[in-house]
């Protein structure tokens, strides 16, 4: 397929999932238009704590996606050398830890002298704990400008600082996008904007249930190699980002003082202390609150809408574990006119009974 024959598709989000569907569509020979608001990757994705995790706790409708993020990003690292991510495996404990009648979970049970081994820094580690060392992390930005990078390489055309206005339709098909810099001509038209998602389907006269579900993203200066993994317990989700950067993510509480994003960070900078070794400083250096695209049901979205003909929807919560898998799966959709069963759970239609 030639760009001057591939389908005119129109990706609204230059976060990381819509960067990898954009690289994805490019490469297949598809004509795209990568649109953002504001910059890239300055969504969600910025504060993103970004652990590429298959694990589930709960009966999981979505198994078959998570239980291919890791090797499609694998393939995604062979193709973008700028795309690096850390695989340092994962070690969840306390709270974390699943029922030991999960038998998956059971097989990656380490003891505590293994928990040493892969932690030497924890002050008192438990006698055992869940530990996957196909998982690991990334920093979501820059993965994100990698992917956008692919995508121009492969002929797309990207836009920042371009607002959508609204949608041209002809026969209850869209068929332009119409954007500040002018209308963009459009077969299929992708929304991939997060929280704003919802924004642009009531444009089209369609209301999805995305909520806008606040977390807290943290970044402290502390010394390099003082965590190994990504270690999850009930006192800290943390990992070690380059060289002297220390990244952890907390539960948003609510808006009272005590609970802001500063004073969470230096409760969080206390607890490493305690469970830590060898801290000799600790700073925080951003504490901020990221809302993440929830749907309403907690499966994602990812599909065309029903009776708006040319619209294909992508949100979704985790984006970053994701991004990669439904990167490549939804763009053979659009491209080819596949249909894939391991995105059956997550279609628009269901919030449409007929």
């Amino acid at each position: 397929m030639t760009k001057d024959s591939g389908k005119k598709v129109v990706v609204i989000g230059a976060g990381i999932v819509g960067a990898s569907l954009a690289y994805h569509l490019a490469v297949k020979g598809a004509n795209v238009t990568l649109i953002e608001a504001c910059e890239i990757a300055s969504g969600v994705t910025a504060t993103s704590f970004a652990w590429i995790n298959t694990t589930h706790r709960e009966p999981d409708p979505i198994a078959a996606l998570r239980g291919e993020a890791i090797k499609e990003y694998r393939r995604l690292e062979a193709q973008l050398p700028e795309l690096k991510i850390r695989w340092t495996g994962a070690l969840s404990y306390g709270s974390s830890l699943p029922s030991a009648s999960d038998n998956q979970s059971s097989t990656n049970l380490v003891s505590r002298s293994q928990i040493l081994d892969l932690e030497p820094n924890l002050k008192n580690p438990p006698m055992q704990a869940l530990y996957v060392a196909e998982e690991g992390a990334l920093d979501a930005v820059a993965a994100t400008h990698a992917l956008v990078a692919g995508a121009r390489l492969n002929g797309a055309t990207v836009l920042t600082q371009t607002q959508v206005l609204g949608f041209i339709t002809h026969s209850k098909k869209v068929t332009g996008v119409e954007t500040s810099t002018g209308v963009i001509d459009a077969d299929s038209v992708v929304l991939a904007a997060g929280t704003g998602t919802a924004k642009l389907t009531d444009m089209l006269g369609v209301t999805l249930p995305i909520e806008a579900s606040p977390a807290i993203f943290i970044r402290y200066t502390s010394q390099p190699k003082l965590v190994h993994t990504l270690i999850s317990n009930a006192h800290m989700e943390i990992r070690q980002g380059c060289d002297t950067t220390l990244l952890a993510a907390e539960d948003y509480v609510d808006d009272a003082e005590e609970n802001q994003p500063a004073a969470i960070a230096l409760r969080t900078a206390k607890a490493i202390h305690s469970e830590l070794s060898g801290v000799v400083s600790i700073e925080p250096e951003l504490a901020c609150i990221g809302l993440r695209p929830i749907p309403a049901d907690g499966i994602p979205i990812i599909g065309y809408l029903p009776n708006v003909s040319g619209v294909y929807v992508c949100a979704m919560h985790p984006g970053v574990a994701l991004a990669a898998i439904v990167g490549r799966l939804a763009s053979e959709e659009i491209s080819d006119d596949k249909t894939f069963e391991a995105l059956a759970p997550c279609r628009p239609g269901r919030f449409f009974p007929a």
